[in-house]
């Protein structure tokens, strides 16, 4: 990965659509938990978000068991950038509700987490 945070989150924000190729998906996540600058956490986080696919949001959420509350904090306030903009995105919280039966734990919880999110950004 680049030592450059600005190349960072211009990746995420590239792949973002691509959530759902395996390969993609892997450094998606390894940029939602960036360990060199919180930024690119933020930007690759609304990335997804403004995605709204199923694999989007479900990268988010697996990236929140791994996280710190730094880190979650950043994904929150990338998710909230994303409903609160002045672009429309997707519909977050119904992808939320589906991926609460997701057969992985740790992506029930944190699809609960962004569901809770969704609610404080549309109120």
């Amino acid at each position: 990965m680049s030592p450059s945070w600005s190349l960072r989150i211009r990746a995420g924000r590239d792949l973002a659509p691509f959530a759902d190729v395996p390969v993609a998906a892997e450094v998606l996540v390894d940029l939602l938990l960036d360990v060199a600058d919180t930024a690119v956490t933020r930007q690759t986080a609304e990335a997804l978000a403004r995605v709204g696919t199923m694999a989007a949001v479900r990268l988010i959420a697996l990236a929140l068991a791994g996280a710190d509350d730094s880190h979650a904090d950043w994904m929150q306030t990338g998710v909230h950038d994303a409903l609160v903009g002045p672009d429309s995105v997707p519909d977050v919280a119904a992808v939320c509700e589906r991926l609460a039966r997701d057969a992985e734990a740790a992506v029930r919880r944190g699809a609960a987490e962004i569901l809770a999110w969704a609610d404080d950004a549309t109120r």
